[in-house]
């Protein structure tokens, strides 16, 4: 079994060599390959790894800095192990847990081992408070129940990796893109090391962006084949609301009441074109669906295996 390991690095100089002497330790007796991914770097990160670099072990340097998710986009696509491992590079995430998470792949027949950090080494209130409530909303939204969505350490199958279509800032929610392709998740529980160099890229002003990207999962995970359901169903109610409130308005009207400048006139108005507006553009939005599908010849389905009898004679 080859294994792939994909590091995302980012002014991570003082890290990058411990690290790749971690891995070589690790998987000492298997065959692996390294990953480097540099996303705009502006130390000595890539000049660091460059002068070790060995057969194992490969370099990818972006052009400018486009962010985690690209970056692990980017080591995925060029992986060609057996498994794909993503590891952080700032030397949090301890290497040694790679194989006993291969094991358990193996043993369970999963398609991905999420690493959760038991007894994570970082601040309270930067950190720990806000990964937890970030935790807590993507659970409770998607119903995919990962206690630590933020620990980078993942193991998975290359079929699963290499089709999670990680784009923006949605490395994150790496287990509900797995979960849309129907992939079994399992959890471990992993070592987590206190950062000794370099500086944590997350803070508190990262929640917004996750709360948006949680939005844009749940439309996923349960309007993505079927956006009418989402904006049909909204835009019937709407428009059934305009409607009624406009016949109350005519009555009223019918009888001599004054209903000119009216609030209910006004909310009337725009239920009646709010609603209008949903069901088409649920109606465009289906229409993109099926031409996304027709177009590249794909199916809305995943076969996990087929399996035959024998032929007699």
């Amino acid at each position: 079994m080859k294994i792939s390991v994909v590091v995302a690095v980012m002014n991570e100089e003082d890290n990058v060599l411990p690290l790749m002497q971690q891995v070589k330790t690790a998987l000492s007796g298997q065959e692996y390959e390294l990953i480097f991914v540099d996303d705009g770097s502006t130390d000595q990160t890539i000049r660091r790894i460059k002068e070790n670099l060995d057969s194992n072990t490969h370099l990818l340097v972006f052009q400018k800095n486009y962010g985690q998710s690209q970056a692990m986009s980017a080591g995925i696509a060029h992986a060609s192990g057996d498994v794909i491992v993503t590891l952080d590079g700032d030397l949090q995430n301890d290497p040694a847990d790679i194989l006993p998470m291969i094991q358990m792949l193996e043993a369970e027949e999963l398609d991905v081992v999420a690493g959760n950090r038991a007894n994570r080494k970082d601040g309270a209130l930067l950190r720990k408070f806000p990964s937890k409530l970030a935790n807590a909303l993507i659970r409770n939204w998607t119903g995919v129940h990962i206690r630590d969505y933020g620990c980078t350490l993942k193991v998975f199958r290359p079929n699963i990796a290499k089709n999670l279509g990680l784009y923006g800032e949605l490395h994150r929610f790496i287990p509900v893109l797995a979960s849309l392709q129907g992939a079994r998740i399992r959890q471990f529980d992993v070592n987590h090391r206190p950062r000794t160099s370099g500086k944590s890229k997350y803070g508190l002003g990262r929640t917004f962006k996750v709360m948006s990207d949680l939005l844009l999962m749940v439309f996923l995970q349960k309007y993505f084949q079927r956006p009418m359901h989402l904006f049909g169903k909204t835009g019937i109610l709407m428009l059934f609301a305009g409607v009624g409130i406009n016949l109350y308005l005519l009555i009223e009207k019918l009888q001599g009441h004054d209903i000119w400048g009216r609030p209910m006139l006004i909310l009337g108005v725009i239920c009646l074109l709010g609603g209008i507006q949903l069901i088409t553009f649920g109606l465009m939005t289906e229409i993109a669906m099926r031409t996304y599908f027709e177009s590249q010849n794909k199916t809305p389905y995943t076969i996990r295996s087929v399996h035959e009898g024998s032929k007699r004679s």
